[in-house]
């Protein structure tokens, strides 16, 4: 249950919270996100005094609606600034420490906190949830002072009166998104319940002379955990030469074969097939995100939070998947998560054929398709009849990163040492 409140706060906060932000700053989102996770977090102290489980699902709730928020700003943030080409590498090598997180954190909570006779005392945990409060608060508060590039919407009045006009009926026209919304929904579902799952898996794994204890498998999903990350930290390598389209493709492919061998191999082949899935899921994510909500003009901001909801997919994978662990085997069970990483694979493959045909040519290699992103641009400025004279001019895309960004209706402007990135 209380994994089901987490994740369900990405459907529910997401989406409003896209729309907070495309009126107020991405920079108002953090703060906002910061406060709404620190009070969700300090809320925990009462619920382990008074011991209600209901008061844990209900701040459970609260403090992942501040992470979605959060979510959303930074997430989208990272996405625009820079050459669009390198969204992808931009957000994976920012997620690469959401994984170091997942990693040390454990580790951390099983050796100081939840070790000897604080393994049952719910003490320890109201101080874990104090700290993390006032970490939280210290760095809302520190943000205040440090100058951010502010990120807004610049969006053009032919633009406004179309979106008045047509509401969301535009939005859902963008394809890439709405499909990328529903891949990254099944993906992250698949993605939780591998997880979830994990250190049963191993428990419970046929064909071993000898049976793993407990300890010793959430060592083995530690380092699950750390393979994880060390995937996306070497993703962050190549995406920077292979476009990210067709890697999350490849990685898709395997995703499906892995999950497939992890459940119908026993013994220590099954573990190195479970450890091969953390390796292949480790910038999928991200990835999806940055195509999901790239060349979206005024949608841009909503597209992002959308995308950011599908998150909420974690809420319904485990369940079913510990479902069917229940009425077949654990071993078994790794088919449900098998079934999300296929909207992914298809998702890359489409969006690669996409971007090939957009530039004439099939080919793996960003240099190659680095002007797909300007043809699109330039058909989105012709099927809005948005400047005639802008859309012929795109083609200078080659000759200066700067003058893209200005023939597209992006505008840009420098503070503080920081370049602002405002898309129409």
């Amino acid at each position: 249950m209380l994994q089901f409140a987490y994740f369900v706060s990405y459907l529910v906060v997401a989406p409003p919270m896209g729309l907070f932000m495309r009126r107020y700053g991405y920079k108002t989102g953090i703060h906002v996100g910061l406060g709404i996770f620190a009070t969700g977090a300090v809320l925990f102290w009462p619920s382990a005094k008074y011991r209600q489980y209901g008061m844990f699902v209900a701040f459970t709730f609260v403090a992942g609606s501040g992470l979605a928020t959060l979510e959303v700003a930074a997430n989208t943030v990272v996405t625009l600034l820079g050459p669009p080409r390198y969204a992808a590498l931009r957000l994976t090598l920012a997620q690469g420490f959401n994984g170091i997180a997942t990693v040390v954190g454990p580790l951390i909570a099983s050796h100081a906190f939840f070790k000897g006779k604080n393994a049952t005392e719910l003490g320890t945990v109201q101080y874990v949830y104090l700290a993390m409060a006032c970490f939280a608060t210290l760095l809302n508060f520190s943000l205040v002072f440090i100058k951010l590039p502010e990120v807004r919407q610049a969006v053009s009045n032919e633009d406004l009166e179309k979106l008045k006009r047509g509401g969301w009926k535009g939005f859902f026209k963008k394809h890439h998104t709405t499909w990328g919304i529903f891949a990254e929904f099944c993906y992250v579902g698949g993605q939780v319940a591998v997880a979830s799952m994990a250190i049963f898996y191993f428990i419970h794994q046929p064909g071993l002379s000898k049976p793993i204890s407990a300890s010793t498998a959430s060592n083995l999903f530690a380092a699950c955990q750390a393979t994880f990350t060390v995937g996306r930290f070497i993703a962050v390598v190549y995406l920077r030469w292979i476009d990210p389209a067709f890697s999350l493709f490849v990685h898709g492919v395997m995703l499906v074969l892995f999950s497939i061998l992890t459940s119908v191999i026993p013994g220590a082949g099954g573990i190195a097939c479970l450890f091969v899935v953390f390796l292949f899921e480790s910038h999928c994510y991200p990835v999806i995100f940055a195509l999901a909500s790239s060349n979206l003009g005024p949608y841009a901001v909503i597209g992002g939070a959308l995308t950011a909801a599908g998150v909420s997919g974690g809420a319904w994978y485990p369940s079913a998947q510990a479902a069917l662990a229940d009425r077949a085997t654990t071993h078994i069970s790794y088919l449900v998560p098998m079934t999300g990483f296929v909207p992914l694979m298809i998702y890359g493959a489409v969006m690669w054929v996409h971007r090939c045909n957009q530039h004439g040519k099939y080919s793996i290699w960003v240099k190659d398709l680095e002007g797909a992103d300007a043809v699109h641009i330039e058909s989105d400025l012709r099927r809005h009849s948005l400047a005639p004279q802008m859309s012929a001019d795109l083609h200078s895309y080659h000759k200066d990163e700067h003058e893209f960004y200005e023939h597209a209706g992006v505008e840009t402007r420098t503070t503080e040492g920081h370049r602002a990135v405002e898309r129409t």
